[in-house]
Order: structure tokens, then C-alpha cells, then sequence
């Protein structure tokens, strides 16, 4: 894609492209995509804004303006277009699974430590690695699971 390509738009998607960046409530990245994509409209004469028009006047960067436009023109229409991309898989696999989770309340629920009157979440947290349930786990993550369980440590 050339930085030179036009986009063109057809009646109904102008308006739609209007529409969304003007009603509803929408996030601010998808509006401010509409809005480039007007601004980057020659249809009808229309004379294409430059690119350092569009930053100063939607506070925006050189790159978003050519990231949207090639989205936009790779796109297959203007729905797709206004819509996020939705993930199939998490960034990273989830530290606790199913089994994890089972095997770390069962341990808070048992008899703490010698020498401890109770578990703590730090005591549980090393304790589940050193029982090889995680490579790694915070206590954070333990205060997470135990509190989405309903459990507390009192």
C-alpha cells in the first residue's frame, strides 16, 4: 500500500463512518479510526487532508493515520472495519488451571507449617511451587484464587 492510495467512500458508508464517530458509545480508539478515515476521504472532490493536518487535529500519530488507513483498505468493509479484532488465545496460558487451583485450596485448608499458627498467602504461595503445582506463582495470584472461592485465611 502506497502512501499515496485514496480511499473513496461510497454514500452510506460516509455516512456510517459519521454516524458512529458522532453517536453512541463506542471506544475511543474505534472513533478516532472513523475519523482519520473521514478525514482521508476524496470522494466527490473532496480534498484529501494531509497527514500532519490529521495529527494536529485529531492529537493523534503519522503511524496510527498509516496503520488505519491499510486496516482500513484490508478490510473487508466498514463493519469489520469499526470493530476490534477479537483474540483467540490469551497472551500467555494461565498460571492456575483447574487442577492448580484444587490443589492450592486443599493445601490452605490443611494444617499450616510447623511453627505457623496459619497460612499466610506468601506460605502458600512457595509452598505451591515447592510442590512443583506452578513454575512460579505470586501471592497476589493466591489473595485471587482464594477471594474468587469465596476463602479467606482467618
Amino acid at each position: 500500500m502506497g502512501k499515496h492510495e485514496s480511499i473513496m467512500l461510497n454514500e452510506s458508508d460516509r455516512e456510517e463512518l459519521k454516524r458512529f464517530s458522532t453517536t453512541g458509545v463506542h471506544s475511543a480508539r474505534l472513533v478516532n479510526r472513523a475519523k482519520i478515515i473521514l478525514a482521508l476521504d476524496t470522494t466527490q472532490g473532496r480534498k484529501k487532508q494531509t497527514y500532519k493536518t490529521i495529527t494536529k487535529h485529531l492529537d493523534t500519530s503519522y503511524q496510527t493515520i498509516h496503520d488505519t488507513k491499510k486496516s482500513f483498505l484490508s478490510a473487508k468493509n466498514i463493519t469489520e472495519f469499526l470493530q476490534r479484532k477479537k483474540r483467540t488465545t490469551p497472551p500467555t496460558p494461565p498460571k492456575i488451571t483447574g487442577e492448580t487451583e484444587a490443589r492450592i485450596i486443599a493445601l490452605a485448608c490443611s494444617q499450616p507449617p510447623k511453627d505457623y499458627a496459619k497460612w499466610t498467602l506468601r506460605l502458600l504461595a512457595d509452598k505451591s511451587v515447592k510442590l512443583g503445582y506452578a513454575d512460579s506463582l505470586s501471592h497476589m495470584s493466591v489473595k485471587r484464587l482464594l477471594k474468587k472461592h469465596n476463602l479467606s485465611l482467618t
